[in-house]
């Protein structure tokens, strides 16, 4: 498996596993958020747009700090949700922008697992590790 088919079955990956768990946490449909009219996530245009602020000017890690601050597991759908979204939106990212902003896609993979294994869907994850 070379580097492009590696990324490309990565980013499948996280797609799958952010579809599954808007449906389950969400009970949305999953469709890609490049359709702004759309808020699948049942969140404020304000939580979306700061949030995409922060992961466009590179605070990536900020950003994920920020949603994981109090460093328990969310509980409210809320929480949940803008995870879910700052998960799909950085996976959106190129890798360079990754890079050059110290954030991988294996580090979005590891989040969706913690935050899968966090709200009682481990289960959902466990293909991965196959």
């Amino acid at each position: 498996m070379n580097f492009q088919d590696e990324k490309d079955y990565l980013m499948r990956i996280i797609k799958e596993v952010i579809s599954i768990l808007i449906s389950l946490t969400l009970g949305k449909k999953y469709t890609q958020v490049e359709l702004p009219d759309e808020n699948k996530y049942g969140l404020s245009d304000e939580d979306l747009s700061s949030l995409k602020a922060m992961i466009d000017r590179g605070e990536i890690n900020e950003a994920e700090n920020m949603l994981l601050s109090d460093g328990t597991a969310p509980i409210d759908r809320k929480s949940i949700a803008k995870l879910i979204f700052f998960y799909e939106y950085t996976n959106q990212k190129s890798d360079r922008f990754l890079q050059e902003h110290n954030y991988t896609r294996e580090e979005v993979l590891e989040g969706l697992k913690l935050l899968a294994k966090n709200i009682g869907y481990k289960n959902i994850t466990d293909f991965i590790d196959a």
